[in-house]
C-alpha cells in the first residue's frame, strides 16, 4: 500500500519541469480531499485505452501519465509482442494539450528505440486505423478523450491491425507501465530524433488522399448520387472538432454538392464552446444546426465528436421538424441500406456477416435474418469487431459488411479497423440519396423499417461514481448484482444471466460458456425477449445500464416496457 503524500511529494519534484503542473499541486498542498483524488490510483487502461481529466498526479492526464503510456507501448513492442516491431502511427485530436501529449509519446517511443511516425496537424481516429495498415506500423496512438468534456484528454492504443489493442495486449503493456516510475522516463529531445530517423512527420500526401480513395470506394450506390446527390441538402457539424476536412472533402468527391456547415462549429476548439459537450449522442449538440437546416431546407443534419469515430444524426419527420435519431436508429438505417441496395445490385455474398455490440439493438438481428446475413454478437469496445474483421479475413467464412455499436459508432470498410465517422457520413449520406429517387426521406425509411420488423426500443443511463468512494461502490454495486441475481425485474421474470466475467450463461441449473474473453459486464435475459444489462467502464468513473424491448405494433409500448426495465436495474443498484 503506497502512501499518498510520499506520492505527492513525488510529484512536486516533477513539477518543476511542468509549471501548471506545480501550480496546482501547490494550490492542494492543504487539501487531503483533492490530493487523495489525483493519487489514490494511476489512470486505468481501459476498452478504450486511457482516458481522465487534464491536471496533476497519475489519476490525472498530464505529460509524465502520457510519457509512461507511451514507454509501456514501446516496452511491450520491443520485449513481448512477438513480432519484429515496426514504427508507432500517432495522431491527435483539437482538444488541450493533445498536441503536446502526442509530441511527449512520439519522443518518448523514440527514447525507447521505437520509430515513430506523428501527422503534422490533426486527424481523426479513422484515418489513424488506416494509416497503420497502410504504413505498415506496428502500432498506433491517438491523442483524443472523444466526446468528453473539454476538461477531459486520453491515450488510445492501436495495434498493427489498425484496431484499438487487444484485452491480451492492452493487458501486456499494463504490465510494462506499471514496472515504470514517472521519474525515470525522459524523452528524447526532437532534434536527435530527427537526426537518428526516429521521428517523422506524416504531411497530407503520405496518408490523406489514400484514406479518401478507400471511402470512395465503400459506397453502394454511386449510381444514384451521382444523378441526385447534388439535389440532397445537408446540414454538417464537425463540433470544432478533427471531422471538418475529412468529412467535407469526401462528401463533395463522392458529389454532394449542397453541404453546408455550422459556421460556430466550423473550426477546432478545445473548449467547445458552443455544446456543454462534443457529444453528437446529445440532441443538444444539434442546437444550431436544427435553424440552419430550415433555412436551408436540408432534410438531413449530421454531426461527427472531436476525433471523428462517432456520428450522430438528425432527419426531418412528415411535419418538417427534425427527429434526433439514436445510434441504434442510424445503425439499422445503415444496416438496412446497406443490405437492401446490394440485394438489389445482386452483389450481396452468400457469406455476409454483420456484427455488433451485445447492448445494441435487437433490430439488427431481425434485419440481418431476413437477408440472409449472419450477425455475430460481441462485447462492447470496437477492439471486439476489429477482431471479428480480422477472424473474417483468416478464414475466409464471413464476408464482412458493417459493424455498429449503440454509441453511434459504424463501420463498412475493411481497412480501418475501428470507429469512422467519415464512413458513416456518407452511408447516410447516400442512404438519403436513396430515398430521395424513390420520394421519401430517411424518416419515412426508418418508419418502414419499424412497420415490416416491429418496434423495437432501447433505454441507456450512466450513473456516475466519482473518486475513490465511487470505485469502490461501483465493484460493490456489480458484485452484489452478480452473487444475488434477481428472479425478476420490474415485473418481468430473468430467464438467464450472462456473466462475462465469470465467462458462463447461467439459466437454472445449467451453466454453459460463453467463449468471450472477460470482462465486467452483466446480461439479463428476460421474459419475452427484452433484455437487460450492467457495464462498469473502463475509462471513466461510472456504470452503464442498458435495456431493450419490443413491440409489433407500438413504438410507445415498447419504449415505456424499456423505461420500466431501466427503472428496475437501476433500483437494485442504489
Amino acid at each position: 500500500m503506497f502512501d499518498i503524500h510520499e506520492k505527492y511529494n513525488q510529484w512536486l519534484a516533477l513539477g518543476q519541469e511542468d509549471s501548471a503542473l506545480a501550480r496546482e499541486l501547490e494550490i492542494i498542498r492543504d487539501d487531503p480531499k483533492a490530493i487523495e483524488d489525483r493519487f489514490y490510483r494511476d489512470l486505468a487502461f481501459g476498452t478504450a485505452g486511457m482516458r481522465g481529466i487534464l491536471g496533476a498526479g497519475p489519476n490525472r492526464m498530464n505529460r509524465f501519465t502520457v510519457r509512461r503510456a507511451a514507454a509501456g507501448l514501446a516496452d511491450y513492442l520491443r520485449l513481448d509482442a512477438g513480432m519484429p516491431f515496426g514504427p508507432v502511427a500517432i495522431a491527435y485530436d483539437s482538444r488541450h494539450q493533445s498536441d503536446v501529449f502526442a509530441k511527449e509519446t512520439a519522443l518518448m517511443l523514440a527514447a525507447r528505440g521505437v520509430k515513430a511516425l506523428l501527422f503534422d496537424a490533426l486527424r481523426p481516429v479513422p484515418v489513424l486505423s488506416f494509416a497503420v495498415r497502410h504504413l505498415d506500423a506496428a502500432a498506433g496512438v491517438v491523442i483524443t478523450a472523444s466526446h468528453n468534456p473539454p476538461e477531459y484528454n486520453g491515450f488510445k492504443a492501436y495495434g498493427p491491425d489498425g484496431a484499438q489493442l487487444s484485452p491480451e495486449a492492452a493487458e501486456g503493456m499494463t504490465q510494462r507501465m506499471d514496472a515504470l516510475s514517472y521519474g525515470e522516463l525522459k524523452p528524447m529531445p526532437e532534434d536527435q530524433a530527427l537526426e537518428k530517423g526516429l521521428l517523422c512527420y506524416i504531411g497530407e500526401d503520405n496518408v490523406d488522399a489514400a484514406y479518401t480513395r478507400m471511402a470512395l470506394s465503400l459506397q453502394v450506390r454511386p449510381d444514384i448520387v451521382n444523378k441526385l446527390g447534388g439535389s440532397l441538402k445537408i446540414v454538417y457539424t464537425p463540433l470544432h472538432g478533427t471531422g471538418n476536412l475529412p468529412v467535407r472533402r469526401v462528401l463533395k468527391e463522392a458529389g454532394f454538392s449542397q453541404i453546408t456547415v455550422v459556421p460556430e462549429q466550423e473550426l477546432p476548439d478545445p473548449d467547445f464552446p458552443t455544446v456543454k459537450a462534443p457529444n453528437p449522442e446529445d440532441p443538444g449538440a444539434f442546437a444550431m444546426a436544427v435553424p440552419l437546416a430550415k433555412q436551408t431546407g436540408a432534410t438531413v443534419i449530421i454531426g461527427t465528436d472531436p476525433d471523428c469515430d462517432r456520428l450522430g444524426v438528425c432527419v426531418r419527420d412528415s411535419g418538417g421538424e427534425f427527429r434526433t435519431l439514436s445510434g441504434n436508429q442510424i445503425g439499422c438505417l445503415m444496416l438496412h441500406h446497406i443490405l437492401s441496395q446490394r440485394r438489389a445490385a445482386g452483389t450481396l455474398p452468400k457469406n455476409g456477416a454483420c456484427v455488433k455490440s451485445v447492448v445494441s439493438t435487437g433490430l439488427a438481428n431481425v434485419i440481418c435474418e431476413d437477408y440472409g446475413v449472419k450477425m455475430f454478437d460481441v462485447l462492447t469496445g470496437f477492439k471486439f469487431i476489429g477482431e471479428k474483421i480480422q477472424e473474417f479475413e483468416e478464414t475466409g467464412e464471413h464476408t464482412f459488411l458493417f459493424g455498429f455499436e449503440e454509441s453511434f459508432g459504424y463501420l463498412s470498410s475493411t481497412q480501418v479497423r475501428d470507429k469512422d465517422a467519415v464512413n458513416a457520413a456518407l452511408l447516410v449520406a447516400e442512404a438519403a440519396c436513396v430515398c430521395l429517387s424513390e420520394g421519401a426521406t430517411l424518416y419515412d425509411r426508418l418508419q418502414q423499417i419499424y412497420q415490416e420488423y416491429g418496434y423495437f426500443a432501447e433505454s441507456v443511463v450512466s450513473n456516475t461514481y466519482p473518486g475513490k468512494e465511487g470505485a469502490e461502490r461501483m465493484a460493490a454495486i456489480m458484485a452484489a448484482l452478480r452473487e444475488d441475481p434477481p428472479a425478476e425485474i420490474a415485473g418481468t421474470r430473468v430467464l438467464a444471466l450472462r456473466d462475462y466475467l465469470a465467462g458462463a450463461r447461467t439459466q437454472g441449473d445449467h451453466k454453459e460458456p460463453l467463449g468471450t474473453p472477460p470482462s465486467d459486464v452483466l446480461y439479463f435475459e428476460l421474459a419475452g425477449g427484452r433484455w437487460l444489462c450492467a457495464r462498469p467502464s473502463g475509462t471513466e468513473p461510472k456504470i452503464k445500464f442498458y435495456a431493450g424491448a419490443s413491440h409489433k405494433e407500438s413504438m410507445e409500448k415498447a419504449q415505456e416496457a424499456a423505461d420500466q426495465l431501466m427503472a428496475g436495474i437501476r433500483a437494485l443498484a442504489e
